[in-house]
């Protein structure tokens, strides 16, 4: 069966598209087979991130690693037994769709709390959520005493993974691997760092996830989207002697793959 990675955070700007991008795309050069679905119907950021890579690929005739991404299917409601959920069977679907050819699936949350969010967590094998390095978005794992700094309990978000660790449990699947990315880690804000750093592994411990360093604020990362491109591509390109920051931002990518030490994969780039 593919390994379902699931990048899920309900807040938006923390980077979940960039870096579902990425870690999709550096599977894919590293030779594995991988499946992608966009669940933010809406926004669609990974499936534009997609559409535009394509375009480029064509444009300047490169053959580009590119996963397999799928829209979720349309289902007729006649089609639903009684009491199933519309959005529950086209996720299904898609996923079925997917794991016949594929050694990794990437599924791409919306950065809130949706139906679609909720059941793909409970799917997950891997869970990564990126999350900017900041206190704002810490509430996002948990409650804090705004006096004393002491943690009061998860909040809703670490709620709806520990109910999705349950439902895993109670089928008899195995846990899921929860790793939370430290994103957008500020170059000169060395306190703020270190207190998020410390309070990170304190909750760490009490709610079951790991901590992995994600992406410094780069320019490149939003210079990349509108091309469809990621950092392992730039060669193809031309871009044959990269900048310090491209260079310390491959790093960073090469870094977080080692961290989330998926099964069968061996970082070669």
């Amino acid at each position: 069966m593919a390994h379902i990675i699931v990048v899920g955070n309900e807040k938006g700007g923390a980077g979940k598209s960039t870096v579902s991008m990425h870690l999709a795309t550096a599977l894919v050069r590293m030779g594995h087979k991988v499946g992608c679905l966009d669940l933010d119907l809406r926004q669609r950021s990974l499936g534009r991130y997609l559409e535009n890579r394509a375009v480029t690929a064509r444009k300047e005739e490169v053959a580009l690693a590119t996963p397999d991404f799928r829209d979720l299917p349309e289902i007729d409601k006649d089609q639903l037994k009684p009491g199933e959920n519309l959005y529950d069977h086209r996720l299904s679907a898609a996923v079925a769709s997917l794991e016949p050819g594929n050694d990794f699936i990437l599924i791409d949350c919306p950065g809130s709390h949706t139906r679609l969010s909720q059941v793909a967590h409970s799917l997950a094998d891997t869970l990564v959520t990126p999350l900017n390095d900041s206190f704002v978005d810490f509430d996002l794992l948990a409650r804090i005493d705004p006096t004393s700094g002491d943690i009061k309990g998860p909040s809703v978000y670490s709620e709806m993974v520990w109910n999705a660790r349950q439902l895993r449990a109670q089928a008899g699947l195995q846990p899921i691997d929860w790793i939370v990315v430290r994103n957008r880690l500020g170059a000169q804000q060395m306190v703020n760092k270190k207190k998020m750093g410390e309070a990170l592994e304190k909750l760490s411990r009490r709610i079951g996830f790991r901590v992995a360093p994600g992406f410094s604020e780069r320019v490149i990362f939003r210079e990349l989207f509108p091309r469809g491109l990621t950092l392992l591509d730039l060669k193809d390109f031309g871009v044959q002697q990269m900048n310090i920051s491209n260079v310390a931002a491959r790093q960073e990518l090469r870094d977080l793959m080692k961290a989330l030490n998926l099964p069968g994969v061996e970082v070669s780039f």
